[in-house]
């Protein structure tokens, strides 16, 4: 559970703008959808290679 402190002197919109960055930060709606559905670990190891190899193209152009 997120919990944010709200100063006196702080507008609603501030303390939700907080809220928001730490709901983004916790990552948790990510974990969320990846727990919806289950993937075999050879599945979740295969897109892991995949983005490692693009992302290494990506980056290595010569």
């Amino acid at each position: 559970m997120l919990i944010i402190n709200v100063k006196d002197s702080e507008s609603i919109d501030r303390a939700l703008k907080r809220y928001k960055n730490k709901h983004r930060s916790t990552k948790l709606m990510r974990e969320l959808r990846k727990r919806k559905h289950f993937t075999k670990p050879s599945v979740e190891r295969r897109a892991e290679v995949l983005k490692a190899k693009y992302i290494n193209e990506k980056y290595n152009i010569d």
